[in-house]
């Protein structure tokens, strides 16, 4: 059964007064002038029972909560989208990137992920020349890597289930390599795997020489300190709802309260001391 608010709130969780508890200054009553939830009971009340104890006014309890953006929905919605995106290397695998450069012309301001082999003996694959037009790469000895050195009846696109493309060098000219031992010690030919999305992956590489990129690596730790507010002070370290409605809800919900947080900050500096309303 839905509460209603009237006048201060008595009971709260056993014998906790809201207004109480929120000093005269407090940023809370700064949010209260930016809020409106006039409409809120009305749009809530076809999901309460008629029957049963008033549960908390559930105006009250959006105030308490004191930044989910769906990207897709703002999109739809409002035709718009950023002109580049930030994230960490847990988001620059080459799936990621492909979706970000090729289907929505986003600039990804991403460190790349990438597993090739860091041993400072061996060769990296970034020494080794790239020839679209050959469909093919170079060695520092000069030698070609390809995808297949024989024709097949039926042609093959020799792309994996990773959705790479193996070149290999040709095992004659590599046991003839003067840097063999530096390029593949352990194999009788080299090889470089190679991304279907590796053209997005070498706009991520290219994206990290500007200067907006650094700057946006910095802004990032600001965004970042955001999820720690979550954690930290709005307790937020677990969802409570299930399901993947739950979770955007839950999550949009708390997102909402710390914008708010963060508007009366800027527009309320100095809340004025007076009483918690709730219409």
């Amino acid at each position: 059964m839905m509460g209603e608010h009237r006048g201060k709130q008595q009971r709260l969780f056993y014998s906790f007064n809201l207004d109480e508890h929120v000093p005269a200054d407090h940023l809370l009553r700064g949010i209260n002038q930016f809020l409106d939830l006039t409409d809120l009971r009305a749009y809530l009340a076809p999901f309460y029972s008629h029957t049963g104890r008033p549960s908390i006014d559930p105006e009250l309890m959006i105030r308490m909560l004191i930044v989910g953006y769906c990207f897709g929905r703002v999109e739809r919605r409002f035709g718009i989208k950023p002109g580049y995106l930030i994230g960490d290397t847990a988001y620059g695998n080459a799936a990621t990137l492909g979706w970000l450069v090729n289907e929505k012309q986003i600039d990804p301001y991403i460190p790349v992920w990438s597993t090739a082999d860091r041993r400072e003996e061996i060769i990296p694959s970034s020494d080794f020349i790239w020839d679209e037009r050959k469909d093919e790469y170079r060695c520092p000895g000069d030698q070609r890597l390809r995808r297949e050195w024989r024709s097949f009846k039926n042609p093959r696109a020799h792309i994996t289930k990773a959705d790479t493309i193996i070149y290999r060098a040709s095992q004659r000219d590599c046991a003839s390599c003067p840097m063999k031992q530096r390029c593949c010690p352990y194999t009788p030919f080299r090889k470089i795997t190679r991304s279907i999305h590796q053209q997005a992956r070498d706009v991520a590489r290219e994206m990290a020489k500007r200067s907006d990129y650094r700057q946006s690596r910095r802004d990032r730790k600001k965004v970042e300190m955001l999820f720690a507010h979550f954690k930290r002070i709005l307790k937020m370290d677990r969802l409570r709802l299930r399901g993947i409605t739950g979770a955007r809800d839950e999550f949009l919900l708390a997102a909402i309260a710390q914008n708010l947080r963060r508007m009366a900050k800027k527009l309320c500096p100095t809340a004025p001391p007076r009483v918690l309303a709730y219409t």
